[in-house]
């Protein structure tokens, strides 16, 4: 997630950047997986890195990919947890079977 620009509100400078990390929530991955994180949002993009067992990400925003089947189910949803860093929302626990974030952009 960037901010494009901040703007003066009310006085305090940075407000905008201070909210959008502020809405930012940590959501955890399903026990015992060491889950791939990749560059895009499917499986046909390149494993960045590898989550280790017991991790918690962060969800930026989400975007429609490839479909997985993981252990909350099946979805298309792709959470982006950092920078051209994206996992399966199959494998992150949001208690939710849709959209918990922005889409991304």
């Amino acid at each position: 997630m960037s901010v494009d620009r901040v703007e003066e509100a009310g006085g305090v400078e940075g407000t905008e950047a201070v909210t959008a990390a502020a809405s930012v929530r940590y959501y955890s991955v399903a026990p015992g997986v060491r889950l791939n994180v990749r560059s895009g949002p499917g499986t046909s993009y390149s494993i960045v890195r590898v989550l280790a067992e017991g991790s918690k990400v962060p969800i930026y925003c989400q975007t429609p990919g490839t479909s997985v089947t993981g252990p909350y189910g099946t979805s298309n949803i792709w959470d982006n947890i950092s920078n051209s860093q994206y996992v399966s929302d199959a494998y992150v626990l949001t208690g939710s079977d849709g959209y918990v974030a922005d889409r991304c952009s």
